[in-house]
């Protein structure tokens, strides 16, 4: 105050405008401190961000389940880890089955599950057209009122029900072999009693076919891969692959040919204006040593009317089914080309031989080769010995063919045993399938590298 009195005769409204801007000056003083301290707090943030991002797997570009085949049953097996905490779900693979079901009745213990509720965006992603409104046990995984439904098949045993539909949390591999989970993949539960005849410790089955709720394109949903996936059965007993996304397929190129749809369900259960989940090839005629047999060739179309003909492949069919005026055909024309002596047929294989008067070489038995011939004659699913025969006893080999009877359901099922050792690409996107055989190359699916692009 005495410096005032001495210098000068400030007024009281000046002092009064200096301690205000005083005032101003220590709070803009502060603000800067405070900003200060905001941006190192952010600039932290923004490092622990990066660090914990870095540490989070990029999503994959590729998935990959094995698939085992069991000796005893010819089915081909995979497994998934599913429910809250995980446990292994061994399944059986159904490459036309419509979706993913398992049993429900025994052990299945979750605290993720949800019902789809009836009219809710599930139920209709997966053309379910039924409700069940009340459920008279106690609430649990399907058995929850308000909830649609779907037919769960045992195609085995051609046994079907009605089973709810829900989804829970399901984790495979990626293709680097780390895990990776979808919160709510959808599945449907089935019962115990539709167990019988799948392979030792299978609870359920694996459907890969053409529907929007099969394994496939909610795999391709919730990681956003490329919509093709892969088939690769090993011969042995173990080692083959199903693989979801991109993979490389430079060392075995393939030949492609379009996936046809029957527009007529080929399942035991179906509804009105339901297609079918199968994959359809469009094969125009078979050659058995380059030369072309007589079949009926209304039996290879598909018919639009009733569904029936045409040409499928299927996981479920351990060897290749003809119509029996294809099969009387093919029979025929391979005996004669083998220009070796039948021994007495074994069941269900209608054309046996002496194992000593055949040769063998890296495609396996030298046997004619059998070509299923597609939209022209260059592109064809050659079959070679190795896929064509086999071996019964020590003594005796017959060709693993099968008569389907007259007027069968489908004309051409090519069966699991013709399907090993061939890459298969179901590229849905471009709805075409890329065929590659393996044995052909000097490879098989046990010591195929993917190579898959992944996290």
């Amino acid at each position: 105050m005495s410096y005032f009195n001495q210098n000068t005769s400030i007024k009281r409204s000046h002092l009064l405008l200096f301690k205000h801007t005083f005032k101003l000056h220590t709070f803009k003083t502060r603000m800067v401190s405070k900003s200060c301290s905001m941006l190192i707090h952010f600039v932290l943030l923004c490092c622990l961000l990066f660090i914990s991002s870095a540490q989070t797997p990029i999503r994959p570009t590729g998935l990959i389940l094995p698939v085992t085949t069991d000796p005893s049953t010819l089915q081909y097996t995979t497994q998934i880890q599913q429910r809250t905490p995980l446990v292994p779900v061994k399944l059986t693979v159904d490459l036309g089955g419509p979706f993913l079901w398992v049993d429900c009745d025994q052990g299945y213990t979750t605290s993720t599950y949800r019902p789809a509720r009836c009219n809710s965006a599930q139920c209709s992603l997966a053309k379910s057209t039924s409700c069940m409104t009340e459920c008279y046990s106690p609430a649990k995984p399907g058995c929850t009122n308000n909830t649609c439904t779907l037919f769960p098949e045992n195609p085995f045993t051609s046994s079907g029900t009605s089973g709810a539909l829900g989804s829970d949390i399901v984790s495979v591999s990626s293709a680097a072999g780390a895990s990776v989970s979808v919160s709510q993949f959808l599945f449907v539960c089935g019962s115990t009693d539709m167990l019988d005849k799948l392979s030792s410790g299978v609870r359920g089955i694996a459907g890969l076919g053409a529907t929007k709720v099969s394994l496939a394109p909610q795999f391709f949903s919730a990681f956003s891969l490329k919509k093709k996936f892969g088939v690769c059965l090993s011969s042995t007993s173990s080692n083959g692959a199903i693989f979801f996304g991109e993979f490389d397929s430079s060392t075995a190129p393939l030949t492609y040919t379009p996936l046809l749809i029957n527009p007529v369900s080929t399942a035991g259960i179906s509804t009105e204006g339901e297609a079918s989940s199968d994959y359809f090839i469009g094969v125009k005629s078979i050659n058995i040593n380059e030369k072309a047999i007589k079949i009926k060739a209304s039996l290879l179309e598909i018919n639009a009317t009733d569904g029936y003909g045409g040409t499928k492949i299927s996981t479920v069919q351990p060897y290749t089914v003809l119509e029996r005026s294809i099969y009387k055909a093919v029979i025929k024309a391979f005996v004669k080309e083998l220009n070796v002596s039948t021994v007495a047929s074994v069941a269900p294989f209608g054309a046996c031989f002496k194992s000593k008067d055949i040769s063998t070489a890296y495609t396996g038995p030298l046997v004619p080769k059998i070509d299923l011939v597609m939209q022209n004659k260059d592109v064809y699913w050659r079959i070679f010995g190795g896929n064509s025969m086999i071996r019964v006893s020590k003594d005796v080999m017959c060709l693993a063919f099968v008569d389907g009877g007259k007027n069968s359901r489908t004309s051409i099922v090519i069966g699991g045993h013709q399907v090993e050792e061939n890459l298969l690409e179901f590229d849905i996107a471009a709805s075409k399938l890329g065929f590659s055989p393996l044995w052909f190359r000097k490879k098989v699916c046990a010591d195929y590298k993917f190579a898959v692009a992944s996290a």
